[in-house]
């Protein structure tokens, strides 16, 4: 999926700069990284609040476009507003062909109602992790990371060294750890007859 934003640079900076700037409908932010100078600037705020509410956009190679100048980017961070609706700042890092990206991929779970621990063994399914850290180049840079449920039964867990990864993407590892990502765990039902069972 491609997504672009349309900003404009912004001179005047400072908090009251920003408030104005958000009374107009606009959200303050910066675009970092590579050889370039930081650059501050200013976004349409109902078209960024409605590209964050997509998944992708998160884990996503982003057009941002400049004052009519192109370059690839990726979402770094984000403030919104305690409970309004409102994006208060946003920074974007600009995005280098040549250069790996540590980024988190959300996970998409399939098969969750197919596999015998849920289907035959009245299992739940346990999300522990959603979203893993990768290392990649930005063109092997995937939306999302399948995990298939389908051969799991009750008891089961898949940790984050198990994940069938795309081409081109390793996992980031934190040491020693190898995190479970998701597991099968018995039922209330499940429950119920192994302890009636373990009673006779």
């Amino acid at each position: 999926m491609q997504f672009e934003v349309i900003a404009s640079a912004r001179s005047v900076q400072g908090s009251g700069a920003s408030r104005r700037l958000r009374r107009a409908g606009t959200v303050p932010g910066i675009v970092y990284g590579g050889e370039a100078a930081p650059v501050a600037i200013e976004t349409n705020h109902n078209d960024l609040l409605l590209k964050l509410k997509k998944e992708a956009f998160h884990s996503s190679i982003i057009n941002l476009v400049v004052d009519g100048k192109k370059e690839q980017v990726l979402l770094r961070d984000f403030q919104t507003h305690a409970y309004k609706p409102l994006v208060l700042h946003i920074d974007f890092q600009r995005v280098d062909a040549t250069h790996e990206l540590h980024i988190k991929v959300p996970l998409h779970f399939t098969n969750e109602e197919e596999g015998a621990g849920v289907k035959f063994n009245g299992g739940l399914v346990n999300h522990v992790i959603t979203e893993i850290e990768v290392h990649c180049l930005a063109k092997d840079l995937p939306e999302f990371i399948e995990v298939d449920l389908g051969a799991m039964n009750v008891g089961d867990n898949v940790h984050a060294s198990q994940i069938k990864l795309p081409a081109g993407v390793a996992l980031v590892k934190h040491g020693e750890e190898d995190p479970i990502v998701v597991s099968i765990v018995a039922g209330k039902g499940a429950k119920a007859a192994e302890e009636g069972a373990a009673a006779e």
